[in-house]
């Protein structure tokens, strides 16, 4: 029987004795249907992204979050001249029949812009249009939770709502295995010991993290950092702190840019709040909060009221902070890996086993902000933000 090492002592051999050459098929051959081309594939698909555009050919690619409420969908639309604003941004609909939106013989959905962002893929002049969607008879659908957040956040505008969100998520290997990860379905020894914040061998995925950031910051999001998170193959990055819905839009563009960069990585994203099971740290989503009052002299009695609120209201503020019912959040709120119990709820000062975190220099200061550490990493921010923001009604 022929071991491995005799394959590798005769690569060897051949090598030095230049009996065979090193090819790399994978840039050499690429077949699309029946036709074969003998160049990389990337040097066509530069040689298109550089023809040069009419200035008044704008692509505007619209987004939106579709029927499972966490899983986004795009289409492209040309506009004529870049636009400044909302009101130049025309209406559209999609087939909801096929987004779990819509039944077939009323499939028509309508898109309605809601914020521009500039496009990192086509750069400028091009956008990304992030959009509501709406019923054929004008009302929001089911996952249409930006409708409602707008509306809250509306009523306490003069109390100057921030948020600072921090989106935690998984990278999957094609082969549905964490990045970085030894195959056969291994495990990584130190059992991430070293991941949070990590370099070298204890990380994995650092250049699409670079892309993402960059890609972010480019499109006009209020990208606020990234590190690398205790699951080897995890990361995280911020939104904020940002005034308003933007922190809750920004996030969605984030995962929208997020996922479509792992297109060219080959790479895939996941939100579960347990991917890898209950030895393994959770992914979660924490939400950062203040209003005006909180941030003023002695605002920590306006903090540690908002607590008291949003502990009151537990069972059924858990109903939100995750996908549909949130009851996969249970699974990550073990009370283990610096996490609540998912049926309680308290609230202490530097505490990251609490529900809700008060930095400890909000207790030093007597004044700053709350940190919601509930929230799953497939919540939706407008929900989140909504049952938040209700506290100072």
């Amino acid at each position: 029987m022929f071991t491995l090492k005799y394959f590798r002592k005769l690569a060897f051999e051949c090598t030095r004795d230049k009996k065979i050459s090193v090819r790399f098929l994978s840039t050499e051959n690429y077949t699309c249907g029946v036709s074969k081309t003998e160049s990389p594939l990337n040097s066509h698909f530069k040689h298109y992204l550089q023809l040069p555009l009419p200035e008044d050919k704008v692509f505007a690619t619209y987004i939106w979050i579709d029927g499972s409420g966490i899983t986004m969908r795009s289409k492209d639309k040309i506009l004529e001249e870049v636009p400044c604003d909302l009101s130049m941004v025309p209406k559209w609909s999609f087939d909801g029949s096929s987004t779990g939106q819509a039944k077939t013989h009323n499939s028509d959905t309508y898109l309605i812009p809601s914020a521009i962002y500039k496009d990192p893929f086509r750069k400028n002049p091009h956008v990304i249009v992030l959009c509501e969607t709406y019923n054929g008879d004008g009302s929001p659908t089911s996952t249409n939770n930006r409708v409602h957040c707008a509306n809250i956040l509306n009523k306490i505008s003069e109390q100057e709502p921030w948020f600072g969100i921090e989106q935690e998520y998984t990278m999957f290997d094609s082969d549905l295995w964490p990045l970085g990860w030894p195959k056969l379905r291994g495990y990584p020894v130190t059992k991430a010991r070293y991941s949070y914040c990590g370099i070298g061998e204890h990380i994995a995925g650092r250049d699409l993290v670079e892309c993402h950031a960059r890609a972010c910051v480019y499109s006009g999001m209020n990208y606020g950092g990234s590190n690398a998170e205790v699951m080897k193959g995890s990361w995280e990055f911020q939104i904020g702190t940002t005034s308003g819905i933007k922190a809750a839009d920004d996030l969605w563009v984030g995962r929208y840019l997020l996922n479509r960069i792992a297109e060219h990585f080959g790479i895939i994203i996941s939100y579960h709040p347990k991917p890898m099971g209950k030895d393994h740290p959770g992914i979660g989503c924490h939400h950062n909060f203040s209003v005006a009052k909180m941030r003023g002299d002695e605002g920590i009695k306006e903090i540690e009221r908002v607590c008291k609120v949003l502990c009151d209201k537990h069972n059924t503020t858990m109903k939100k902070y995750g996908l549909e019912d949130g009851e996969e959040n249970r699974k990550r709120l073990t009370g283990k890996f610096e996490t609540a119990s998912f049926d309680n709820c308290k609230w202490g000062i530097a505490d990251r086993g609490a529900s809700i975190r008060l930095p400890r220099c909000v207790a030093t200061e007597r004044k700053g902000y709350l940190e919601d550490r509930r929230p799953a990493g497939d919540c939706d921010p407008y929900r989140v933000c909504t049952e938040i923001a209700e506290t100072c009604l």
